[in-house]
């Protein structure tokens, strides 16, 4: 008979569950099912897409509510829905668009519309790395791509993503740090080297105000959670227990309860392990 749960295991992706390949590996796997015979809810907050995440968890037990783009949405897959949006209000979104403008960037504003549909509005003229980005939109996350002229008066847009530059990004996110009820997450791009990348959402959308919500959904007692980013801060604030991988940023591991082993040498894996006995 599987235990009563007590807590709730909260895993970021990449950088954490996720290895160097941005996959699963096998003996995390093992680990996860592991947990589920125990009875150990676990589920994922993550700044990825739910289309982003959807091929990676398929099949491996994410059953409960999962938190995506930073917190912004939860999305219930038993009832294949979203809920707990918070949406930019419109004077937050033109601050943010003349921010944006001024620096040379063209933002990809994300919207939740009617049917749990998920679409992305961008500027008409997009330089070569922004269509690179608008490309991986289209594929990676599965999410519907318009022209900013045809966004609908009341969309709800729940974040701004804009990539370039990394000087430009950063003096982006100095333009919208004194708006109180904006967070923006800035960080190094993949895409090459010399740029950043930054996503805008409301201060309320956090991880920390999303794991809380799961707490209190699935009626547990405990928040063990695990990340390797500064978008991780929120949600360690509120837990009883974060661990961070010994791959993390350096503000993430002085928040952290404990560090642990690298995300690409199975280091939450052999936590778990551990920590649970399993």
């Amino acid at each position: 008979m599987a235990e009563a749960a007590s807590e709730l295991v909260v895993f970021d992706l990449d950088g954490t569950l996720l290895n160097a390949d941005s996959q699963i590996s096998g003996v995390t796997q093992e680990t996860l099912a592991a947990l589920r015979a125990r009875g150990i809810p676990y589920t994922v907050a993550t700044g990825r897409a739910r289309h982003g995440a959807a091929d990676l968890l398929e099949g491996l037990g994410f059953d409960h509510p999962q938190a995506f783009k930073n917190g912004v949405l939860l999305w219930h897959p038993r009832e294949a829905l979203y809920s707990h949006h918070h949406h930019l209000r419109l004077d937050e979104i033109r601050s943010v668009l003349e921010a944006s403008q001024a620096e040379g960037l063209s933002p990809f504003l994300a919207t939740l519309e009617p049917g749990n549909v998920h679409r992305i509005y961008h500027a008409t003229e997009l330089n070569e790395t922004e269509q690179a980005l608008a490309r991986a939109f289209r594929v990676r996350d599965q999410v519907d791509l318009a022209d900013l002229a045809t966004l609908p008066a009341d969309a709800e847009i729940t974040n701004i993503s804009a990539l370039g530059p990394r000087e430009a990004v950063e003096r982006l996110a100095a333009a919208v740090a004194p708006f109180p009820e904006l967070v923006a997450y800035a960080g190094d791009a993949f895409e090459g080297p010399g740029l950043g990348w930054i996503d805008i959402h409301h201060g309320a959308g956090t991880k920390g105000t999303a794991v809380e919500a799961l707490k209190a959904m699935l009626n547990v007692e405990r928040l063990v959670v695990f990340g390797d980013g500064s978008n991780d801060l929120p949600m360690f604030a509120v837990a009883d227990e974060a661990y961070a991988p010994s791959n993390a940023r350096p503000e993430v591991l002085q928040a952290a309860t404990s560090v642990i082993g690298h995300h690409d040498e199975d280091g939450i894996a052999a936590f778990l392990q551990e920590r649970f006995n399993l």
